[in-house]
This record gives structure tokens, C-alpha cells and sequence, in this order.
């Protein structure tokens, strides 16, 4: 009895002391301490931008045609009123009024104008009627002189010769005198008739001017010119026009009609990442009225010239991206999360970003929950994640934070070291020879593909064979600086999406 007790005694013994050891190793591992996988599967690099819905072919909404015709004076006119966006209209239906109360001003200025032009015209005839007629007396008793001259001629004949001299010289001046004067009376009627002509033409442009503006004033109250859902003309400094807004003559469009059938996002894109985008690359869409909702598209165009945006310092480039198909519940000026893929690795190994740390000499190595420091070479990253070629198998977890006692974690894949350093100082040598072939040959530094294209078809034949010989100096080496350009930056982390996780 005596003897089983003691047994007994020993089995519960050694079970508590068997609970109190496994207890004390499952708490080594500290439920706050993460960890993350290897994983294998589709890698995506992807730039993502946030953009605005329009349609990609819309129908102007325009003030009167003919503000900006020569004949035309009128500055910056106002909206009165406008009916609210997004309604929807027909053809014929009433959109906005433009505010007519300067253009009034203008209108009066130039009837008053027209009135002058008309009594100046009237003054003008009845003064060449008179002093045409003034004129014609004037020949009348000129020719009577000359008729006078002639008989006192005829009835000198029998008078002495100084006589008749002196009538036969009465004679020639009278008939001078007429001849001057019809000569003169004929010019007269010329110059009245020019001044009377140059007058009617002044007139007639003026009322054609009252004419075309009064025309244009019955246009102040705009209709829709087709059927659609009115959106607001958006000025250049990004603000759509309004009530009191003003138009020109130069931009006279009030509000348009989208084709809501066919939609792009027009989106920025930062010059770091310019590079990266190209037209044709596929787009993954959504948009933040409908989350539930997601769409595709493709790069249609890219702007080859930046632009600063209003109150940023950053340059950006227009990127233009086309809606696969059409959705009745998109409308213009929503916002859209646009994720263009510029790149896709198929089954890699890839981890997060968080899991890569730099050693003193800048080798990177990762620290598994085994307990090691492994090195390890890395290829591409994105924004949360990056490619591991060498070092890790699939399914290896690793910490998310340096562990305490790293330090006395064992050193793995030194043989890797030598890897990871040949391709830094390849990446290093390719860029030094990029940047010396770009100032033997004035080219600019820091210029996006497109650019650098263009640079080149600028080139004269003698520059290019010159460029030529440049990059061969370069040999084999140019090619693997530029794998390890590709393979060894893990400080640039781009903006991503990951597949298959």
C-alpha cells in the first residue's frame, strides 16, 4: 500500500514538472512577436495614382458664336444662370443666360455711333446738293460772259484793229473762265460723290455691326444643342464655372454634354515614376462612389512635358487611361483609383518589405524563426513587397522586426555576399557610364524614355555613330549593370499590387 502511494506520488510529480517545462517553452515564443512567409506566386509592380472620370468625347455647351469676331468689343461676360450639373436636358432645352447688362452698354455706344454716321451722311448730301448747285449757276452766267464776248466781236469787225483786239481777248478769257469752271464742277461732283460713298460704307459697316451684336445679344439665353446630362465647363485653374463665372470670347463653352458611353481617367503621375508608365499597359480601376464596383482599362497617352499642379511642388505628367466598355452608373468628375501595372513576374519568391534589413556594410539579410541571419539576394520590389532570388525557400517564416538577441543569431549565406556586392558595383558602373556618355554628348541627365527618345531622333548621324561608340566602351559590363539595377534597390518602393498572396 505503502508502496503504491510513493508510485503515485512520483507520476504526479513528474506530470506537474512536465506541464511547468512545456509551459515555459511555449511562452519563449512571444505571442507579440510577427512573422511573415516566403510566398511563390505572380508578382505585380504597379503605379497607383488617384484620377478623375470624364468622357472621352463631349459636346460643348458654347456661348453665342461671333464674341471673338473683329467687329466685336466685348470683354469678359458673366453667367446670370445655370441651370444645376448633372441635369439632364434635350435638345432645344434651356441651359443657362448670360448676364447682357455691359454688353447693353456696348450695344448703345455703337447705335449712337450709327445715328451720328447717318446725320453726317444726310448733312453731306444736302451740302453737295447746294453747293453743286451754286455751281451750275456759277456756269451759267460764265457761259452768258462767253456769249456776250462773242457778240462783242462780231460787232467790233468794223472797228480799228485794237479794238477788235481787245474783244477777241474778252472773248478767250470768258471762254477760259467757263472751261476752268465745268472743268472744277466736274471734280466737284467726284469728290462729293467719293465723300458721300466713303460715308455710306462707314454706315453701312456700323449697322451691320448693330446688326451682328444685337444678333448675338438674342443668344444670351443658351439651349442644350443635344440631348445629354449637363456637366460644367472646369476652368484652367481646376474650378468649374458657375453662376458669376465669366466666359471669353476665346472660350465661350458654358457647360458640355459628355458621351457617357466611352470614359477615361485623367490622372498624374510624379516624374519618379514616369518612367515606368507606358501607353498600351493594362489599368485596374475603381471608383469611390461604388467600391463594390471594380473596372479595367489601358494607357492611352502620356504626356511627354510635365506640369506643377496648383499649390504643390511636385512635377507630374498626364496619363490618360481609357475604360474598357461602359457602365450607366459612371459620371463624370468621379474619383477613380487607378492601378497601372507596369511590370508582372510570374511564380517568384517574394516577402515583405518590413522583413528586409541592411547590415552594416549594406548587404541585406533577413532573420527566420529558426534563429539564423540570412543573407539574401533580392530583385525588384514594390510597395509592400520584394522579389527574392536567392536565400530563402517558400514557406520560411521570418521576423517582421529585428528579434531581440539578433545578435547571436548564427550567419547564414555569406557565400551570397559576394553576389549582392558585383551587383551594386555593376549598378554603380552602368550609371557612372550613362552619366558620362550624357555629357560627352551635351545630352541631358535624368530624362524619361520618351524624352530620350526624342533626345536621339535629334541626333545628327554623326552624333549617333559617336553615341554608338560610347555605350560599346561600355561591354558586358553595361548589360549586368543594368540586371543589377534591376535586382539589388530595395530603398525605392513602388507603388504595387500583389496577386495570389
Amino acid at each position: 500500500m505503502k508502496r503504491t502511494i510513493i508510485i503515485t506520488s512520483i507520476i504526479v510529480t513528474v506530470a506537474i514538472i512536465a506541464m511547468i517545462v512545456i509551459s515555459k517553452l511555449s511562452s519563449k515564443e512571444d505571442p507579440g512577436i510577427l512573422f511573415a512567409e516566403v510566398q511563390q506566386g505572380d508578382f505585380e509592380i504597379v503605379v497607383t495614382t488617384t484620377g478623375e472620370l470624364q468622357a472621352e468625347v463631349s459636346t460643348d455647351i458654347k456661348g453665342p458664336d461671333g464674341l471673338a469676331s473683329r467687329n466685336m468689343r466685348f470683354g469678359g461676360i458673366k453667367i446670370q444662370d445655370l441651370i444645376p450639373e448633372g441635369t439632364e436636358v434635350k435638345e432645344g432645352d434651356y441651359v443657362a443666360t448670360l448676364d447682357r447688362s455691359s454688353v447693353d452698354n456696348t450695344l448703345k455706344d455703337e447705335l449712337d455711333r450709327q445715328e451720328s454716321l447717318e446725320t453726317e451722311l444726310l448733312k453731306k448730301q444736302l451740302d453737295t446738293t447746294i453747293t453743286l448747285g451754286n455751281l451750275r449757276d456759277d456756269l451759267v452766267n460764265l457761259k452768258f460772259n462767253m456769249e456776250e464776248a462773242e457778240i462783242t466781236l462780231e460787232q467790233s469787225k468794223y472797228e480799228p484793229p485794237t479794238t477788235i483786239r481787245q474783244a477777241q481777248i474778252s472773248l478767250d478769257k470768258a471762254q477760259r473762265a467757263y472751261e476752268q469752271s465745268l472743268s472744277n464742277y466736274a471734280l466737284k461732283v467726284k469728290q462729293a460723290r467719293a465723300d458721300i460713298r466713303d460715308t455710306e460704307l462707314q454706315l453701312a459697316k456700323q449697322r451691320r455691326k448693330v446688326e451682328e451684336m444685337e444678333d448675338i445679344i438674342k443668344k444670351f439665353v443658351i439651349n442644350a444643342p443635344s440631348d445629354g446630362m449637363v456637366i460644367y465647363k472646369r476652368e484652367w485653374g481646376g474650378a468649374k464655372r458657375k453662376v458669376g463665372s465669366e466666359i471669353s470670347p476665346w472660350d465661350p463653352v458654358v457647360a458640355t454634354l459628355p458621351d457617357l458611353s466611352s470614359m477615361i481617367s485623367k490622372t498624374y503621375v510624379n516624374e519618379i515614376d514616369v518612367s515606368k508608365v507606358k501607353v498600351g499597359q493594362e489599368v485596374r480601376l475603381s471608383v469611390d462612389a461604388f467600391p463594390e464596383k471594380s473596372y479595367t482599362g489601358i494607357v492611352t497617352s502620356v504626356a511627354n512635358i510635365g506640369e506643377q499642379l496648383p499649390n504643390t511642388d511636385a512635377k507630374v505628367f498626364e496619363v490618360i487611361i481609357k475604360v474598357d466598355g461602359s457602365d450607366p452608373i459612371l459620371r463624370p468628375s468621379m474619383t477613380t483609383g487607378n492601378q497601372i501595372i507596369t511590370k508582372t513576374f510570374t511564380d517568384v519568391k517574394y516577402i515583405p518589405l518590413e522583413t528586409v534589413f541592411a547590415s552594416a556594410d549594406s548587404v541585406p539579410m533577413v532573420y527566420t524563426k529558426d534563429g539564423t541571419r540570412q543573407v539574401v539576394v533580392l530583385g525588384e520590389s514594390n510597395e509592400n513587397d520584394v522579389i527574392v532570388e536567392q536565400g530563402v525557400d517558400i514557406g520560411e517564416k521570418l521576423y517582421l522586426s529585428i528579434p531581440e538577441g539578433a545578435d547571436r543569431f548564427k550567419l547564414m549565406g555569406e557565400d551570397l555576399i559576394a553576389t549582392v556586392k558585383e551587383r551594386k558595383r555593376l549598378r554603380e558602373e552602368e550609371d557612372k557610364l550613362q552619366q558620362n556618355g550624357r555629357k560627352r554628348e551635351g545630352m541631358p541627365a535624368n530624362m524619361t524614355p520618351e524624352q530620350m527618345r526624342q533626345y536621339m531622333q535629334s541626333l545628327t548621324p554623326e552624333q549617333r555613330e559617336s553615341m554608338r561608340q560610347i555605350r560599346g566602351a561600355g561591354g558586358t559590363g553595361s548589360g549586368q549593370g543594368r540586371a543589377g539595377a534591376a535586382t539589388s534597390d530595395t530603398t525605392v518602393r513602388q507603388q504595387v499590387v500583389i496577386r495570389n498572396r
